[in-house]
């Protein structure tokens, strides 16, 4: 068997990077908590931007101080804003991990808070460092998300269809895979269906995609755009078939929500668009980067994103591994991307073959190997203000 060294986490989970977390509650914190993870090499910083009471985004942000990859989190409010650090560091802390909090308007201005922080990220670190444990891991300890973006042709034919590839081995190893974008599942719901693993997952997956169609339709728009069609794909129709097949072929045992972690091994979709409500926030999913956010949010330890188009974000907390399956993008952007399966189309190597190699690829990421995206440093985040209820009734 394949084992690595991981650290475990007081809830049974196991990480695979042992970060700390500098966030920040309000967008008015935001500049003094990235001055205070600046030039800390085991340090991300994430954060809300708005002053409002968003049940989503404080899920999001509990779940991410949370996350297996980290091992603890320091909390930078301004004072007078909704969302409080001192309670998300409460919660934080009970979870077994160290936390810490303060406020800035207590603390003094800009230049004393960010020396404020600094010295409670130097004792923070102690304590983790203290706290850790490192433990073996293997392929059945391992949650991995995917989704796509900046898709072309490329998408369908090669790149999704090896992640679903590694999906499949990853679900038979005892593993948990993840697969997102319901907006980019259109005219899918039987072939869904027919995947169900059981009566109570079909009516979960159900009631997400009609839930799905009822929000494209208000807001008047499918998750299509003018890049899609510059790569050579014709319609939502067609891009879905594509992203569909990063789900592979095993038996979908349900529907996860943001912030839900999958109740089993397994493979799994996550719904992170918003449920009717009378104030109608946004559009969702925005970007690639909250798309990424919701998959970390399930506690997924390694991130896939597979772009035929080319894309150079990475993600907070969990290593981006950068799939396409375009040959062209991956030659015209290398120092981003992490894996050529354009390489199936010209026939250099076939699929059999290219998942031996991203198998690989993702046990030395595990084994500590950074990917492209955590070398440059991108750590990008989002955190965005949506309605969605966890406890939403199912169909009957």
């Amino acid at each position: 068997m394949t084992f690595w060294t991981g650290f475990l986490r007081s809830d049974g989970s196991k990480g695979i990077r042992d970060w700390i977390l500098v966030v920040h509650t309000v967008e008015c914190s935001r500049f003094v908590a990235e001055r205070i993870a600046s030039g800390e090499d085991d340090v991300c910083c994430i954060g809300y931007e708005p002053c409002n009471d968003n049940d989503y985004a404080i899920r999001l942000l509990l779940a991410l101080s949370r996350h297996p990859n980290a091992g603890g989190a320091l909390f930078v409010g301004l004072g007078c804003e909704y969302t409080q650090p001192g309670r998300l560091a409460e919660v934080t802390a009970a979870s077994g991990r160290p936390a810490d909090w303060f406020f800035i308007q207590d603390t003094g201005g800009t230049a004393t808070a960010v020396a404020e922080g600094k010295r409670r990220l130097a004792a923070l670190r102690r304590r983790v460092e203290r706290n850790r444990k490192p433990v073996p891991m293997g392929w059945q300890d391992l949650a991995v998300g995917c989704e796509c973006g900046g898709s072309d042709a490329t998408s369908g034919l090669a790149g999704n269809p090896l992640a679903g590839r590694f999906f499949d081995r990853l679900v038979d190893r005892g593993g948990t895979a993840v697969f997102e974008e319901m907006a980019e599942l259109v005219g899918l719901l039987p072939e869904l269906l027919r995947r169900a693993e059981t009566p109570e997952a079909a009516e979960e997956i159900r009631a997400a995609y009609e839930n799905m169609v009822r929000y494209c339709t208000s807001v008047r728009q499918y998750s299509i755009s003018p890049g899609n069609f510059a790569g050579g794909l014709s319609t939502i129709e067609e891009k879905s078939c594509g992203a569909y097949a990063k789900s592979g072929t095993r038996p979908i045992r349900g529907v996860i929500r943001a912030s839900e972690r999958p109740p089993g091994k397994g493979l799994w979709l996550m719904d992170s668009l918003p449920d009717p409500h009378h104030m109608q926030f946004g559009y969702s999913n925005p970007h690639d980067t909250e798309g990424l956010m919701d998959l970390l949010s399930a506690g997924c330890q390694v991130l896939f994103f597979v772009t035929g188009r080319g894309s150079p974000v990475g993600a907070p907390l969990a290593p981006v591994v950068k799939i396409t399956g375009n040959s062209g993008t991956f030659r015209k952007m290398e120092e981003d991307m992490d894996f050529d399966a354009g390489r199936i189309l010209s026939g250099e190597t076939g699929f059999d073959e290219a998942v031996l190699e991203l198998e690989s690829l993702v046990e030395r990421i595990c084994r500590g190997e950074r990917s492209k995206s955590e070398i440059l440093g991108h750590r990008e985040y989002a955190i965005d203000c949506k309605f969605q209820d966890t406890g939403r009734p199912r169909r009957c």
